[in-house]
């Protein structure tokens, strides 16, 4: 049976806008600590007092901001570039056994095009493509045949250049898709590599998701 302390613990990193909220001092801990009472409860298996939830949620808040925002602040001050590109389109194909060979193929045709966005996320049972505008009729004449998914059309990129200390820092990630999640940007798709990783997003947000990123960078700054 887990103790008051980590069923505590259990229940706010389960909800990341309460952990986040908390660490910025947002919460009154009398409120959340009564919130939180029933479910506290049903993992320890007895009554609990408002007062043992609110001294763990006391104990709480400086493991989250020494975990979640110190170490992560400073990879995010960090961060190098921010590009964006614009008119993107996406297909999701069912993976087969000639999918990359049209792959190969796209990439061989689309090689000498000049300013050509065109990258492959491949999964266990599909491969989303995220290309220019421009190389739609290319997609569509390569990949005839294959079963498509889904697609989608009006969308743009922003790529974020990470800090090299970025694989040794848990909560990366976290911290920038929270921001973003603050605002109701919905990401689509997500492609990472070591040290760095792009956003796909409607058109409608690229504005709105660009300088909530470059203001988490300059936040990250000063509270360094």
């Amino acid at each position: 049976m887990l103790t008051i302390p980590h069923a505590v613990e259990e229940v706010v990193k389960n909800k990341p806008f309460i952990e986040s909220a908390l660490v910025e001092g947002l919460i009154n801990l009398s409120a959340l600590a009564r919130q939180l009472k029933p479910e506290i409860e049903r993992k320890v298996g007895k009554d609990v007092n408002d007062s043992a939830i609110i001294m763990a949620l006391n104990r709480l808040v400086p493991r989250l901001e020494r975990i979640a925002y110190i170490n992560t602040r400073e990879v995010v001050r960090n961060i190098g570039d921010i590009i964006v590109r614009s008119n993107l389109r996406d297909y999701t194909f069912r993976n087969s056994a000639t999918l990359y060979q049209r792959q190969a193929e796209l990439l061989e045709r689309a090689h000498e095009m000049k300013d050509i966005f065109c990258t492959f996320s491949q999964g266990i049972y599909e491969t989303t493509l995220v290309v220019s505008n421009s190389i739609s009729p290319l997609v569509a004449d390569i990949f005839i045949g294959e079963h498509c998914i889904a697609q989608g059309s009006d969308l743009s990129s922003i790529t974020i250049k990470l800090p090299l200390e970025n694989t040794n820092c848990p909560g990366v990630y976290y911290y920038i898709f929270k921001e973003l999640a603050w605002d109701n940007i919905n990401v689509l798709e997500v492609i990472s590599t070591t040290n760095e990783f792009t956003l796909v997003v409607s058109d409608k947000d690229i504005q709105n998701a660009f300088t909530i990123l470059m203001e988490a960078k300059r936040e990250a700054a000063t509270k360094v």
